[in-house]
């Protein structure tokens, strides 16, 4: 991808060296956004170990926002008055979408997705069958990989700025609790349960209690863990009070990788989800 003419074009209208009304650089900022939400071209991707984020998708999209004018959208009964058109063709890509729910052209969901009444913003990726479940948000540019289950009224941020940023990232087969809210570029990593109100940002300490001795991570829940919300005691001039962190407390095994035996997991660390 590093070798991609456009790239050249995008980080030279985005340093004002191209205006963005020149035709080379509409041409490019519109085919990355179709590719975008076809799925052929995404804001992050892993590559090995590590996730690499494309800086250049994320500065095209952002020129795109600055190319477009609002306008208004009527979709039945709706109104809608905005510079991004919505999402279409949901039938040809096999995704369900309930009604309300809202996906913007510029993001990508995969075979076999659910979208009950949800939102996922410009340039997210959703794996194939993922289930966004009802009052769920998936912020811009978030990853979110497949057979993964975010709950109701779970809060997936976006990260769109700065360019360089990590999004958000869900890998796949994990299972987000209800009201829980990840965001500011943290990851999730594969097979890892959250339950419900779990709150993660980059400086959240996400603390291992199952041995001997805490270990702390931030930004990053590993594979396979199940995590709960806690609190961690704090000295202020005022006095000692708890604020808040994550309890690594315990694995996921195998018996609970199927989706259908998710709740084996939740049963067997009594958590709420």
């Amino acid at each position: 991808m590093t070798d991609d003419p456009r790239i050249a074009t995008v980080n030279a209208a985005w340093a004002g060296e191209r205006p963005l009304k020149d035709a080379g650089v509409e041409a490019a900022v519109d085919g990355i956004m179709a590719e975008l939400d076809a799925g052929r071209l995404r804001v992050a991707a892993k590559v090995g170990p590590e996730w690499v984020t494309h800086e250049w998708v994320k500065k095209a999209i952002l020129l795109y926002f600055r190319m477009r004018g609002v306008e208004t959208q009527q979709i039945g009964p709706f109104e809608y008055h905005d510079k991004i058109p919505l999402k279409r063709h949901y039938a040809a890509a096999g995704v369900r979408v309930v009604p309300p729910a809202v996906a913007r052209y510029g993001a990508h969901l995969e075979r076999g997705v659910i979208m009950m009444p949800s939102y996922v913003n410009v340039g997210a990726r959703v794996g194939e069958e993922t289930m966004v479940d009802t009052w769920a948000t998936v912020g811009s540019c978030a990853q979110v990989g497949r057979r993964v289950h975010l709950s109701g009224g779970v809060g997936i941020g976006g990260v769109l700025e700065p360019p360089q940023a990590r999004p958000v990232i869900i890998e796949d087969d994990c299972f987000i609790g209800s009201r829980s809210i990840v965001v500011e570029g943290v990851l999730v990593e594969e097979a890892a349960v959250l339950g419900a109100n779990v709150v993660l940002t980059a400086s959240t300490p996400i603390v291992d209690v199952t041995g001997q001795e805490p270990v702390v991570w931030r930004g990053r829940v590993p594979a396979r863990s199940v995590v709960i919300p806690g609190t961690q005691a704090k000295e202020f001039p005022a006095g000692t009070y708890g604020v808040p962190c994550a309890l690594i407390i315990g694995q996921r095994t195998a018996s609970t990788d199927r989706k259908t035996s998710l709740n084996d997991v939740l049963r067997e660390f009594a958590l709420p989800v």
